[in-house]
């Protein structure tokens, strides 16, 4: 049977999901129960971009008939609520990135799911590129050889009217600027594929450009578990947005993952293996510019995960991590300023 779907909270983040959703709908695996969100305008939008069925209460939909799992696409303030409430409602759940405003309520929000039994993913859909998929395997086969460098550049560019959505770029609103809104699916994608950071020293600030009190330019040193060093260069500020990267150097050749290209070079000086074409990650001014298949990928885990009576390997714990690093690197700058 098509497991049943809704959605709560129906801002910019809908469109991939949506669009992912209406396919896996034509193949059988979903069925669309309806949508949620607290402004009868979204409401109104929503229905009339994807003809669903909407419902004024998130109690309604939580009782609506057939519905097996929440995608929870709310401002993350709000993640651990709705989560509980679905939670309490026997539904699994998919929450947007981050998990929540701090890792402690990212902890809670893991906990509570798995106390109840229920399965909870995160949208960290960079780990579901082709590429990326790619570069997993190749560093799980040891054909790189033991890491020994590993850096992400995120240097992205956001206008005007991004930030003028109110609360766009606040604590109150998004719990971070530039690592936890933009930079946390290259960050998180570069702990998925380096395991673990040991240490990071970080420096952050807040540029003018912007009326916001999140940082908008960061950058670490970082050095992990396995005993590999790198660098962490990320902001928002970087006209006109350029595809994110991710650098990886072993002993025995090195990948370079740009957005949805990656190259692999050996040590026998024989042209890289390339995977995947350039294109844009989101980076610019459009934040939405970007193919929906990696979302849809994701989405397809997560329901196998349900079907399976599994966690899905984008579960709310593998999703702690690259929070606990974003919080350090802003700790550390903070105790340097």
């Amino acid at each position: 049977m098509p497991i049943g779907v809704g959605l709560i909270g129906l801002g910019m983040a809908t469109a991939p999901h949506m669009m992912s959703l209406r396919e896996l709908e034509e193949s059988g695996r979903v069925r669309i129960i309806g949508g949620h969100a607290p402004s009868a305008t979204r409401r109104d939008d929503f229905t009339a971009r994807w003809d669903a069925p909407v419902f004024a209460e998130q109690a309604a939909l939580l009782a609506a008939p057939g519905l097996d799992l929440v995608l929870v696409l709310t401002p993350p303030g709000a993640h651990l609520p709705v989560a509980h409430a679905a939670i309490a409602a026997g539904k699994h759940i998919l929450v947007e990135k981050p998990i929540e405003l701090t890792v402690a309520r990212g902890e809670a929000l893991a906990a509570a799911a798995e106390a109840a039994g229920v399965r909870c993913g995160v949208c960290l859909q960079h780990r579901f590129r082709p590429a990326a998929l790619r570069l997993k395997a190749t560093l799980a086969s040891g054909a790189l050889g033991k890491p020994l460098s590993a850096s992400a550049s995120i240097r992205w560019w956001r206008d005007d009217v991004y930030f003028a959505q109110p609360g766009r770029g606040t604590m109150a609103r998004d719990g971070g600027g530039v690592l936890l809104t933009q930079a946390i699916h290259t960050l998180d994608l570069l702990l998925h594929l380096m395991g673990p950071v040991r240490d990071a020293a970080g420096f952050a600030i807040t540029s003018p450009l912007r009326k916001i009190d999140t940082e908008d330019v960061a950058a670490a040193a970082l050095r992990f578990e396995n005993g590999a060093i790198g660098v962490l260069d990320a902001t928002s500020v970087a006209r006109p947005g350029f595809p994110e990267r991710i650098e990886i150097a072993g002993t025995s050749g090195s990948a370079v993952l740009a957005a949805h290209r990656l190259e692999l070079h050996g040590m026998g000086g024989a042209p890289p293996e390339v995977v995947g074409q350039e294109g844009s990650g989101g980076g610019g001014a459009d934040p939405m510019a970007f193919d929906h298949g990696p979302h849809r990928a994701l989405i397809t885990e997560m329901l196998d995960a349900v079907e399976q009576g599994r966690e899905p390997s984008n579960s709310a714990r593998s999703a702690l991590p690259v929070q606990r690093l974003i919080e350090a690197v802003l700790a550390d700058s903070a105790r340097r300023a």
